[in-house]
């Protein structure tokens, strides 16, 4: 099938932008990318000179993880019964007949990143996963990391209880010790001459070793620019591959950050400032991380701010100082790379995903809405 007469943002390395294009796919995947009128065949789509963009990725979110009116029952984002659950896979979790993947779909969002949520120094894993489906085994795209949290939400939680950690001392020696223990728990595997010599099996340390050895990514939750400097250090001691997640004083110390090398996943924008450590959020938070050179990408953080709304909070951003193109990567390649999909979804380039939407004005006006939706190759609006 082919997509042609289309304005198309592909995103890729030279953020090429083809005025008269078309696209073709096949089953799930890409199979060319052109200029100009190709052979049109039955059933291949006229763009009547729309923007054809990347499938929307929200970097950031808690998917399927709750149910409106749905109560304690249906709310599986955080395992409270201890501070270290890194063992924890997000997939168990996920109701895929959440409504809120429908709402995404139908928004021009066809990847999201889905993590536990902030009660926890360790959550547990996180997944990127198509936003169509029925079954959840067949949505992950890909387990992308381990879910860290630092400052005011784990403090609050375990201080209630009367359990550590109640300072953030005790939250950032809790992930040094776990990270620390794993790295024992690697070299006595690897000095065991026989099976015997082995250490006993712990499941948590086995779910921290792809993130010592590079494979994952740890995403720390971090708003204060004090809690942003010590995800920076903790991934420092222990080589870590690192994002930072939310980010919120991020325009305070953004140059730091370029320095650093850091990547960000800057949102939710349109949320309430509800607690002490969201007293300096800003919407230009992700304008100035970007202008500064440091990766940028905008999440909803749903159910904060709902899924379907992406869209929206980027208009918002774009509003407060960041340049469209710069939105696009938000919410695009930029998502993708940061969420280590980029292999996978986020620009429009033969042998990816066919996640696509057209879209006949600007993508991240309050009134637009796609004319069409691609996910995994099949059309579903």
């Amino acid at each position: 099938m082919k997509i042609y007469n289309a304005k198309i943002y592909t995103m890729n390395a030279s953020r090429e932008v083809i005025e008269n294009g078309w696209v073709s796919f096949e089953g799930r995947y890409i199979t060319a990318v052109g200029a100009g009128l190709p052979d049109v065949a039955d059933g291949d789509i006229d763009a009547h000179g729309a923007g054809l963009y990347p499938g929307f990725i929200d970097a950031h979110t808690h998917v399927g993880l709750s149910g409106c009116g749905a109560g304690v029952e249906n709310d599986d984002f955080n395992e409270e019964s201890e501070p270290c659950a890194p063992h924890l896979r997000i997939a168990d979790a996920i109701n895929a007949f959440d409504p809120s993947f429908e709402l995404a779909l139908r928004a021009g969002i066809t990847t999201v990143l889905i993590s536990p949520g902030s009660m926890n120094p360790i959550a547990g894993d996180i997944c990127a996963v198509s936003t169509m489906g029925r079954r959840i085994d067949s949505m992950v795209l890909r387990r992308v990391g381990i879910k860290f949290a630092l400052g005011e939400n784990p403090k609050m939680t375990y201080m209630n209880r009367d359990e550590s950690p109640v300072t953030r001392m005790a939250i950032a020696a809790i992930i040094r010790e776990e990270l620390l223990k794993t790295q024992r728990y690697i070299k006595d595997t690897d000095l065991a001459e026989e099976e015997s010599d082995l250490p006993e099996l712990d499941m948590k340390h086995e779910a921290l070793i792809p993130l010592l050895e590079g494979g994952l990514t740890a995403h720390f939750h971090c708003h204060r620019a004090d809690d942003i400097f010590t995800a920076i250090r903790l991934a420092r001691e222990f080589g870590l591959n690192y994002t930072l997640i939310h980010c919120s004083e991020g325009h305070l110390i953004a140059e730091e950050l370029a320095e650093e090398g850091a990547c960000a996943v800057v949102g939710p924008i349109m949320c309430d400032p509800c607690k002490p450590e969201l007293a300096n959020i800003s919407p230009t938070t992700a304008g100035v991380l970007a202008k500064s050179g440091v990766k940028t990408a905008i999440c909803t953080d749903h159910p904060e701010t709902p899924i379907q709304y992406l869209p929206i909070t980027v208009g918002i951003a774009i509003k407060h100082g960041l340049p469209f193109d710069k939105a696009l990567e938000a919410v695009t390649i930029n998502a993708a790379e940061i969420g280590g999909i980029g292999d996978i979804v986020g620009s429009v380039e033969k042998g990816k995903r066919a996640d696509m939407v057209l879209f006949a004005g600007n993508p991240f006006e309050v009134m637009s809405s796609p004319e069409l939706v691609v996910c995994g190759g099949k059309i579903v609006k």
